[in-house]
């Protein structure tokens, strides 16, 4: 193993299921408005996948587009983790059937739950295999099919989540650049205020956990809006203090989408403008641990992140936890360490 060394993000890539269901379409389903869901969000649609797509599914498209931007093959990976809470299936992971599907075979595959924070606590884990020369590439994958787990006739939830993948392959980028610092929490006292009760060893399925609704998922709006506004702060600031950057020197904030209010709130304590700040979750509202890695890709497709650019990733989720992570932007490899 080697020194270690410098390690960002060589390429992304994001796809949404074709299906859009938008605040009038469920106007019809529930008693909600799309005015109601407008002010107290800033969701207006969101996108569905078929009945005949699962996770895996949709973080092979999103896959497959960041190794093409790259430039980089499936046989090339060293690993491939999958940040979900919905999976295909309880076992193998998502990550190893998404192997197979790119025909990455060197790759060792392994799933992250974190609910909406699991793509941060990914490519956190990513960094510290490429930083330390276990491996030279990884490919983090944010996926989500919630609409699976959604009980439509819930007018709380059923308003706030879509389906969607964003991928980014992480690897080792010129000195000084990439990431320059994390941070990660946990509050398992939190863990009921968001959470799918049934299906697992807890509460396994059974005609009465399906009778009473407990596989789909089930959340506390207004502790969970509470908590997300305080650790969306103390999360940016951790990550700002340990790598000595100002608020005023942050170019782009990629924050969770899950409410307007929350990173409407974040935006106005570090006092960033609108331009500053990727936001996507009026088109496709909380994709969870998608959430991320979508708004980042669509961000660097419009052009948005450029060389030497300090862009923060940050994110609340169920567990509870939080995450954040500042990078220093270049998609550039390391001299030596050719694509």
């Amino acid at each position: 193993m080697n020194a270690k060394r410098s390690v960002g993000i060589l390429a992304t890539g994001s796809y949404t299921p074709e299906r859009v269901l938008s605040n009038f379409d469920l106007e019809k389903m529930v008693d909600t408005s799309d005015e109601w869901i407008v002010s107290r969000t800033g969701i207006r649609e969101r996108r569905i996948s078929s009945t005949e797509q699962a996770s895996s599914d949709l973080a092979f498209e999103a896959a497959k587009r960041a190794l093409e931007k790259a430039n980089i093959s499936a046989e090339q990976l060293d690993m491939i983790i999958v940040a979900t809470v919905t999976p295909d299936m309880m076992f193998p992971s998502t990550a190893c059937i998404l192997q197979e599907k790119l025909g990455a075979k060197r790759a060792a595959a392994l799933d992250v739950s974190a609910a909406c924070t699991g793509f941060l606590y990914g490519i956190t884990t990513a960094t510290q295999f490429i930083a330390n020369g276990f491996y030279k590439y990884v490919l983090v994958v944010g996926v989500e099919t919630l609409s699976k787990i959604t009980n439509y006739k819930d007018r709380n939830t059923c308003v706030l989540f879509g389906d969607g993948a964003g991928a980014a392959l992480i690897g080792e980028v010129k000195e000084g650049f990439g990431f320059l610092s994390f941070e990660l929490g946990a509050d398992g006292s939190g863990g009921p205020l968001l959470c799918q009760p049934a299906g697992g060893s807890r509460i396994p399925a059974s005609s009465e956990s399906v009778e009473n609704n407990l596989h789909y998922l089930s959340m506390a709006g207004g502790e969970v809006f509470k908590f997300a506004v305080r650790v969306m702060n103390s999360a940016t600031e951790a990550v700002l203090t340990k790598a000595g950057i100002t608020k005023e020197e942050i170019d782009l904030l990629v924050p969770h989408q899950a409410n307007k209010r929350i990173i409407d709130a974040a935006v106005q304590r570090f006092g960033l403008s609108e331009e500053k700040v990727a936001i996507n979750l009026d088109r496709y509202g909380n994709m969870s641990s998608a959430s991320i890695p979508v708004a980042l890709d669509e961000a660097v497709q419009a052009g948005r992140v450029k060389e030497g650019d300090h862009v923060v990733l940050v994110g609340f989720g169920g567990g509870l936890t939080w995450g954040a992570s500042l990078l220093k932007w270049s998609t550039a490899a390391a001299e030596g360490s050719e694509q």
